[in-house]
């Protein structure tokens, strides 16, 4: 309780506030006044009976505002003292005081006060305050704690909503002893630094008791804010991203008000969006430093040859992946990466590149007109002609050295497929008027559409069909009339 009484010569009982130096003159001069009309009598007599005639009176005043009197400043007191007794039970963990008061006695000769009227008034103006201290941001008052302890832990707690318990001691330590920083080891991540970006200051002070939160409260309401959501209502033309920009807000802070629309969203004229985004007042800021193995990713090169098909491919070296060492530093604001950056790196591994050799040489679909030995050696069995009583329309190859049927000219496959007595045959369309026939094949090595130089595997020997043995049935044909295959062959 924050009481000041003052006798008649001004002399302070207890104080923590100067006294109002305006209404002590007055007093005294009441006094004053008081003590000249008696010497009109007998001043003797008025000199003897002066002690026993003057009567004590107390004049209050609550935070510079004159009350009243009263003939007992201990009614005052007790007033007092059970306003924070009432409180007390609701804040056991605050020293309560009253509110500032001054208690002012004076001697009188007729002891005139208005003690219940002074009594109840004061009991509307007294307040109980709390010994608090008062953590500013940016020099503004934002939260009261209950002492300097507290604001000490709102603070350090402020710190560990981003990092652990481990790392801010690891970092108290370190900035303790000043000792240098030791390599990072492979995958290991330890804080350089955490600050808060606003400045932060406190200074003891008295406070409402109901305004005196705890450190929980306060580190609750440093990180959220404490603004009251708004609303909007949809105007004609109003679309989502500009209402957002219009109050301030991004976007993704307007879909998170209002989880029922987004930026793609239609609205509806007259629709209620909630505008206001709470804002820390406080933005905790983290350096952190992290090392880790990252792969170099093998690129696959390709490299043209001249000597292989358009369409042809292979690998001539298998691709590895290389690896690094990197170690970075990354900021964080409020548990939220904000920045990264590379601080050292070193290769560990070297990468090996995929090496693709790509074939460019472009197969001509059309042929020369002069037709390539069909198979790997052999003999002609059976020739061109009237046989067993009907035409053979082509020559037999019998007897290969192997058993690969090669396209005779560059062309275009036909036919490519079973052909009842022909057994498994490619027909290919040399785009210059000439066809070639191949049949009874073992398998076939090629599809219809597909463009064959001269030379190139379409098929292996065998004996489809309606076949005596394994050969292989040649057939040209030029615009579509039989010829005899021997006119045109090199062997």
């Amino acid at each position: 309780m924050h009481l000041k009484r003052n006798t008649g010569d001004g002399d302070k009982i207890s104080s923590d506030r100067k006294p109002n130096r305006t209404s002590n003159i007055m007093k005294k001069a009441a006094i004053t006044a008081v003590l000249a009309s008696s010497f009109t009598f007998n001043i003797s007599f008025a000199k003897d009976k002066e002690d026993s005639q003057l009567q004590e009176i107390f004049h209050i005043y609550a935070n510079d505002e004159y009350v009243g009197t009263v003939s007992d400043e201990k009614a005052v007191k007790e007033l007092v003292n059970e306003k924070i007794t009432e409180s007390s039970s609701q804040y056991k963990d605050l020293n309560l005081s009253g509110s500032n008061l001054s208690i002012i006695s004076e001697q009188v000769f007729n002891a005139e006060t208005n003690d219940k009227e002074t009594l109840d008034k004061l009991d509307n103006l007294v307040t109980v305050t709390a010994d608090a201290f008062a953590l500013s941001v940016n020099d503004e008052i934002a939260v009261y704690v209950k002492d300097l302890e507290a604001y000490h832990e709102v603070i350090r707690k402020l710190k560990l909503q981003t990092v652990s318990e481990k790392e801010l001691t690891e970092l108290e330590n370190r900035k303790d002893s000043n000792n240098s920083l030791p390599p990072l080891k492979n995958n290991e991540t330890r804080v350089l630094d955490i600050n808060l970006k606003e400045s932060i200051s406190g200074v003891t002070k008295q406070a409402k008791p109901e305004k005196v939160l705890t450190v929980d409260q306060a580190v609750d309401y440093l990180q959220k804010g404490a603004l009251e959501e708004k609303t909007y209502t949809v105007k004609s033309g109003d679309v989502f991203s500009k209402i957002a920009a219009n109050h301030d807000l991004t976007t993704a802070d307007l879909t998170k008000l209002n989880k029922s629309v987004n930026e793609n969203s239609v609205l509806q004229i007259g629709e209620k969006l909630k505008v206001t985004a709470l804002k820390p007042l406080v933005n905790i800021e983290v350096v952190r430093e992290k090392r880790v193995t990252e792969a170099i990713q093998f690129e696959n090169q390709v490299r043209e040859s001249k000597d292989m098909l358009k369409g042809d491919s292979k690998v001539i070296q298998e691709g590895s992946n290389g690896a690094k060492e990197m170690t970075y530093v990354i900021r964080e604001n409020n548990g939220t990466r904000v920045g990264k950056s590379i601080k050292d790196e070193a290769v560990v591994k070297e990468v090996k590149n995929n090496i693709i050799l790509k074939g460019i040489k472009v197969v001509p679909s059309r042929g020369s007109g002069m037709f390539a030995w069909p198979a790997e050696g052999g003999y002609i069995s059976s020739g061109m002609g009237q046989r067993w009583g009907r035409m053979h329309r082509g020559i037999d190859i019998a007897r290969p050295d192997g058993f690969a049927i090669k396209a005779a000219d560059n062309g275009v496959v036909k036919f490519a497929g079973a052909d009842g007595t022909f057994g498994n045959k490619v027909v290919i369309d040399h785009q210059n008027g000439y066809e070639t026939t191949y049949a009874h094949l073992a398998s076939i090595n090629v599809n219809v559409g597909e463009t064959v130089p001269v030379g190139s595997k379409i098929g292996v020997m065998g004996s489809t069909g309606r076949s005596t043995g394994t050969h292989l049935h040649f057939e040209v044909e030029h615009n579509g009339v039989n010829v005899n295959p021997l006119k045109f062959l090199k062997k």
